[in-house]
């Protein structure tokens, strides 16, 4: 069954702030084999410029994609969440995430479309520090695949 267009331009609330952690960093690059030291290293993120440690720039997904749940589990979507899959995601930053940022992150559904039976969902998640800037973008692609037979 097709999604409902109308969804399309629809925002949630913003999320619950996450405080991002040294700590989460260092496990984040540590997870992904990233050595970068200003992921690590408070010197070395100060010799970069920048006040505190940074994260690696996939670091953001782990707040966005469990947050857009929100988006996948509203029951007037009707998006069947055992039938999706992640097929992209894109990043626009306005800097980067610092250790002890507190951030909130606000979904809008930027599109839907039905190809060959699936249901395409272009979800926007905008994450903003405590102050309400805006710090990074992130365009999430979920494919709802077409039922057997379909």
């Amino acid at each position: 069954m097709a999604l409902d267009q109308s969804f399309v331009g629809r925002t949630y609330p913003p999320t619950r702030p996450f405080e991002v952690g040294r700590e989460k960093i260092r496990e984040f690059a540590a997870a992904i084999g990233d050595t970068n030291p200003a992921y690590t290293d408070p010197e070395a993120a100060k010799a970069l410029g920048h006040a505190e440690v940074i994260a690696p720039p996939t670091f953001v997904f782990t707040i966005t994609f469990q947050e857009a749940e929100q988006v996948v589990q509203d029951p007037k979507l009707g998006l069947d969440y055992d039938r999706v899959v992640h097929r992209d995601q894109k990043f626009t930053y306005v800097r980067p995430v610092r250790a002890g940022d507190l951030l909130s992150v606000t979904s809008t559904i930027d599109s839907i479309k039905s190809l060959a039976g699936n249901e395409v969902v272009g979800v926007r998640g905008e994450v903003h520090d405590a102050d309400g800037d805006l710090v990074v973008i992130v365009h999430t692609t979920l494919v709802a695949r077409a039922a057997e037979g379909a």
